[in-house]
């Protein structure tokens, strides 16, 4: 349907950088057809294709690294990395009662790597955030076959530094994802009358026991007092019930939204 001329103007523009979208404008023909052409050549030519990225870990660009250890305290918690022939994304899951943490969650991914597209996808009962780049495995090592609290989960040194820097956002995201905040209460006798008395509390359950020994390491670097309880001699969860703990974790944590 076009002629040779065009055919050739279309891959000069291609080859110069021109993005398939701005040499369709330019030459009236369907950005299908550039890509199509585009692709053909790559392979007469024997370019292989890269698809543009961002990423970090390889690039020498900076990040966000407090929007990271807070990402890396979600994926811990409630994340994973789908990594197939043709299909890599970083899936996040947040409830649907709590909005504000569907967006804190895609924010946080964006502010790591801007070039990958983002989505959401309604589920039953939740909301899967959702981004799409081989490379969030470069940024997540603990990516692996299997559920995480089957396999190992240790942080590397360069994501050590970056938890010992912003050790309220890992926790933080850590909370958001496996984690609450309740409000416990018990009775007691006062004056021969039944008094009921209520206190805040601060959980997080998770069945990696390394997970919970990163989340506790850094509870207690921060100052929070907690205590590991125990399911079937497992360790299950981690409670923060006394009142200056939970006043602390309040100031930089708070109820989900």
């Amino acid at each position: 349907m076009y002629d040779f001329a065009t055919r050739q103007r279309a891959l000069a523009l291609l080859r110069q950088g021109v993005t398939n979208r701005v040499v369709a404008e330019r030459l009236n023909v369907p950005r299908g057809t550039i890509g199509w052409w585009r692709h053909e050549d790559r392979k007469r030519r024997g370019e292989r294709f890269e698809r543009p990225h961002d990423c970090p870990r390889c690039t020498p660009r900076p990040f966000d690294r407090r929007a990271y250890a807070y990402l890396l305290g979600l994926y811990l918690g409630d994340g994973h990395i789908v990594s197939k022939t043709k299909q890599h994304h970083l899936s996040v899951y947040c409830a649907d009662a709590w909005p504000g943490l569907v967006a804190e969650a895609e924010e946080a991914m964006r502010k790591v790597m801007a070039t990958p597209s983002t989505g959401r996808r309604q589920k039953q009962g939740c909301v899967e955030v959702k981004s799409y780049t081989w490379h969030w495995i470069c940024m997540f090592p603990q990516h692996g076959p299997g559920r995480k609290h089957e396999r190992p989960i240790v942080l590397e040194s360069w994501q050590q530094e970056i938890v010992d820097e912003y050790p309220w956002e890992l926790i933080r995201g850590l909370i958001h994802s496996d984690g609450c905040r309740v409000i416990n209460w018990t009775t007691q006798r006062v004056g021969g009358q039944p008094k009921r008395y209520e206190y805040p509390r601060y959980f997080f359950t998770n069945k990696s026991p390394d997970i919970l020994g990163i989340c506790s390491d850094a509870l207690t670097s921060v100052g929070v007092e907690w205590k590991m309880v125990r399911k079937f001699d497992e360790p299950f969860n981690i409670s923060v019930a006394k009142r200056p703990s939970v006043a602390l974790m309040d100031a930089h944590i708070g109820p989900k939204y």
